[in-house]
């Protein structure tokens, strides 16, 4: 048995949620629509932007590692889709080798190593080798956007 879609009357296969052809919503009489999950970020769906007692902390906002916080404190830190980076960020739209961030004279300075698909930094894409990251900018890296946050006791 199989399913005709309401909006364009492609036939799919039974089970489908959605039209193959058109992308509707196909009718699930009986179906549960919704789960609810806690998110990352805790139940009230909130990411803590709160920056570290010391140092400085990248946050991903959004992604599917939405909430994960990562430390910012040594010399030099990778980021990228290559499991040996300090920080893994596991899509196809970050490049194994993405971003580094170095310790500069007045504090991190973020480049980009040569990625396919940029990188941002406060939704402009960065096109000089280097630039010094202050607090509460934002990275866009791929699909992920992390926010960069550094302790005032510093």
């Amino acid at each position: 048995m199989s399913e005709s879609c309401t909006g364009c009357g492609h036939v799919n296969v039974v089970g489908s949620k959605f039209c193959s052809s058109c992308g509707r919503a196909l009718s699930g009489d009986g179906d549960v629509s919704t789960e609810a999950l806690e998110t990352l970020g805790g139940i009230d769906g909130t990411v803590d932007m709160q920056a570290p007692p010391s140092g400085a902390v990248l946050v991903v906002t959004s992604g599917h590692q939405a909430g994960t916080r990562y430390a910012v404190a040594s010399e030099q830190l990778t980021v990228g889709r290559h499991p040996d980076s300090d920080i893994f960020l596991d899509d196809i739209t970050v490049s194994r080798r993405h971003v580094e961030l170095k310790v500069g004279s007045t504090g991190y300075v973020i480049s980009d190593v040569g990625s396919l698909n940029g990188t941002y930094l406060n939704g402009e894409r960065l096109e000089e080798t280097e630039a010094v990251l202050t607090n509460g900018d934002e990275l866009q890296i791929g699909k992920f956007k992390l926010l960069y946050l550094v302790s005032s006791t510093n």
